[in-house]
């Protein structure tokens, strides 16, 4: 009997967002019994720390240097079969619920036999279903559904809908009607949740927003070198962020503070869909995965944001549950990437996984290996960004500043040392591991003669308000008419 998938993503959210995994504030019950029930692996990383191409790399299976996904502009691949692709061509009954930020067409199915909407920015009220429920329900109104972007993007603020219209709930209210109605299903399913959250502006519903209070949050991490530890992208992105003219320690304590209620919300929704799953006798028949496409800095090296190959941007959760294949109550330390979930879900679902030339290797054989190296590549060419890890090392090469950095993830977890220029041997044994994954893949924009391209360095403009960017829905700007006039 073929298992049927739960697949439960987030967008943003760190690694170190888990009560069971070592967070003491906290409060994710639902999560915590994923952990308690399955394997969660504690050293996993995205293939790409920015949306599209981290969630290109696991609907496809494939690092960036495979995909050809680079960043967010960047269009997916219309040469390669997804894993509901996959599925779908063997029986399964794949739907998607939330999230996808498919590019080039927002609206294609890649794989998906149905999908419900909700994506942060869209031309047309009409193309996204959630907001289609929203105007329905009374909030036509509402020009910022999951909070006011541009200016306040890092400015924590309640949500304008109530917690029973919110983002969050309308995917665990629609997860929760799938899961019901196909309890009794003939064939297999594939349920594919994915929340906004916490991805910024953090915008919880009342009362969410006072679960967590400002004094009660731990401030960032800030060695007294952090400006050494960041690159030409972080300084760039706390720039278009509204970031970079002075810091606020209350404003920060209270950012992470709507953070953790963001996730605790989405925990609440998790929640809902153990017990529905429990209720309806599916559970242990059901291959659950959690993850995220990438973290958030919060304020981590005094940036915000994603675009960093720090743990606190490129380290994410990832939980997996079924009992047939993944241990109870169990810790991998073991590293694993996004990539990796493409043959994990095929192999699970009885499908062999070779003949799709997937970079991954299945999670429940990952949990069986002592080390592995795994990559991450983010943007291109003289804007690119490039990791290699292990348990012991993590290298990554920043192309607009030409800088190298090595960080010895067992004695300095908290990546505060750049300790490259003492051990040139680790560091080129990373390095050309990288090269070597990039080279086998045909790139030439990255490297040149077994070393990195050089391109020139960039620096950050004078002007201080040069940059700043401002995101609105297309459908808004009439708003903005009205109000001007």
């Amino acid at each position: 009997m073929k298992p049927n998938i739960l697949l439960i993503f987030t967008d943003q959210q760190r690694a170190d967002t888990i009560g069971a995994l070592g967070n003491k504030i906290i409060r994710t019950p639902a999560l915590d019994r994923l952990c308690r029930e399955g394997t969660a692996f504690t050293s996993a990383y995205s293939p790409s720390p920015v949306c599209v191409p981290g969630r290109c790399s696991y609907h496809y299976g494939q690092y960036p240097f495979n995909t050809k996904c680079y960043d967010n502009g960047s269009p997916m691949p219309s040469d390669k079969p997804s894993f509901m692709d996959v599925l779908k061509d063997n029986g399964y009954l794949t739907y998607g619920i939330g999230k996808c930020h498919f590019t080039p067409d927002g609206k294609a199915m890649r794989g998906f036999t149905k999908r419900e909407t909700q994506e942060e920015i869209v031309k047309s009220p009409k193309e996204d279903d959630y907001l289609k429920f929203l105007f329905n329900n009374g909030y036509s109104h509402i020009i910022d559904p999951h909070g006011m972007r541009g200016e306040m993007y890092y400015v924590p603020q309640p949500s304008q809908i109530s917690a029973k219209y919110h983002p969050t709930q309308w995917i665990g209210d629609r997860s929760i009607e799938f899961l019901k109605s196909h309890a009794k299903s003939r064939n297999p399913w594939m349920l594919f949740s994915s929340f906004i959250h916490p991805h910024p502006p953090f915008s919880p519903p009342a009362s969410w927003y006072k679960m967590y209070r400002a004094p009660q949050m731990p401030l960032p991490k800030v060695p007294e070198n952090w400006q050494d530890l960041i690159v030409f992208i972080n300084r760039f992105q706390n720039r278009y962020k509204y970031r970079d003219r002075g810091i606020d320690i209350n404003l920060l304590r209270c950012m992470k503070a709507f953070y953790y209620s963001c996730i605790s919300f989405i925990d609440f929704q998790i929640g809902r869909m153990l017990d529905e799953l429990e209720k309806s006798g599916q559970i242990d028949n059901t291959l659950i995965i959690f993850t995220s496409d990438h973290g958030e800095l919060l304020g981590d090296y005094n940036s915000f944001g994603k675009r960093s190959m720090h743990d606190s941007c490129a380290r994410i959760p990832l939980i997996a549950r079924y009992p047939e294949r993944f241990r109870k109550n169990s810790r991998c330390r073991t590293p694993a990437s996004l990539v990796d979930v493409f043959p994990t879900i095929l192999e699970s679902a009885g499908i062999s996984s070779r003949t799709f030339n997937s970079d991954g290797t299945d999670l429940a054989k990952v949990q069986e290996l002592k080390d592995r190296k795994i990559f991450s590549h983010f943007n291109n060419a003289g804007n690119g960004l490039y990791m290699s890890l292990d348990r012991k090392w993590k290298y990554f090469y920043s192309a607009p500043d030409d800088k190298e950095f090595l960080f010895d993830r067992i004695n300095d977890p908290e990546e505060t040392r750049n300790i490259l220029p003492k051990n040139r041997k680790s560091a080129a044994e990373m390095r050309d591991s990288i090269i070597c994954e990039l080279c086998r893949s045909g790139e030439k924009e990255s490297v040149d003669k077994n070393g990195w391209k050089k391109y020139p360095v960039r620096k950050m403009p004078e002007d201080p308000d040069a940059g700043l960017l401002i995101q609105d829905h297309p459908w808004a700007e009439t708003c903005q008419v009205l109000i001007s006039i």
